[in-house]
């Protein structure tokens, strides 16, 4: 399974932008899927998960509200749709799926990561 992050950029505060993980492999739609974030300095940290039909969703407390998480499993695909943007968010962004089961906010339910897409948010 490969999990291949992108839609990171460059955005002001108070944007948006749509990050994308296409996920290899024909399982896809029996993963719950994560998204990571990692700021420089700093651990890395949930943001937001779903379960594998995207009936049900978790988000960090901090982006809840201004994020939504959503998949298509046609597709292969998770998103995360970022709104209302601050310079807090600045981070690398991993998604990661897991086996099977609920979605987590552990990263230690996840098995396989994507590389990372980077969001800078400027102020």
């Amino acid at each position: 399974v490969q999990l291949q992050a992108s839609g990171g950029g460059l955005v002001q505060a108070g944007g948006s932008l749509r990050l994308s993980c296409a996920v290899s492999g024909r399982t896809f739609s029996t993963y719950p899927m994560g998204w990571f974030r990692q700021a420089p300095g700093r651990e890395r940290e949930f943001v937001s998960a779903i379960n594998w039909s995207g009936d049900s969703t978790g988000y960090a407390d901090s982006v809840k509200g201004r994020f939504t998480i959503s998949r298509d499993n046609a597709k292969n695909t998770v998103y995360l749709y970022m709104n209302s943007l601050n310079p807090e968010d600045t981070a690398v962004y991993y998604c990661a799926a897991a086996r099977g089961g609920v979605w987590s906010r552990s990263e230690s339910s996840y098995v396989y990561w994507g590389q990372g897409t980077l969001v800078t948010v400027s102020s």
